[in-house]
């Protein structure tokens, strides 16, 4: 197993998960707030952007924690295809009719996460 290919997946997505909470939060909490969505839709709809940003400090934690405690291997499996999915409904979506999706990092930092601990967990 290859620490720094864990690493860097883990970086990638703690570094997601700052922007995402942070910087994507605020943009995202302003334009729910805005809408003249009915107040229960908008809570839920921060909660399901922040429910994304826990998932991605829990995959960034554990990907670095398995790179220190390689016995521990087995637990990467469920990030990487929760990865791969994620970054695929991404793309599928944008091509069929949401293409502001392909424009934002989720997609791509979502399969490089997915990638590289692939190809660590390749390494054992």
């Amino acid at each position: 197993m290859s620490y720094w290919l864990l690493m860097a997946a883990g970086l990638i997505a703690l570094a997601s998960m700052v922007f995402h909470g942070v910087v994507g939060g605020r943009i995202y909490g302003g334009n729910v707030n805005r809408s003249d969505m009915e107040d229960l839709t908008k809570s839920l709809s921060l909660v399901s952007w922040h429910v994304f940003t826990i998932f991605l400090l829990v995959c960034g934690v554990t990907l670095i924690y398995v790179a220190y405690e390689p016995s521990l291997a087995l637990a990467i499996y469920p990030l990487i295809w929760i990865n791969a999915l994620g970054a695929g409904l991404f793309i599928y979506l944008g091509i069929r009719g949401h293409a502001q999706l392909l424009r934002m990092p989720g997609a791509y930092l979502m399969a490089a996460t997915a990638l590289l601990a692939w190809l660590a967990i390749g390494q054992i």
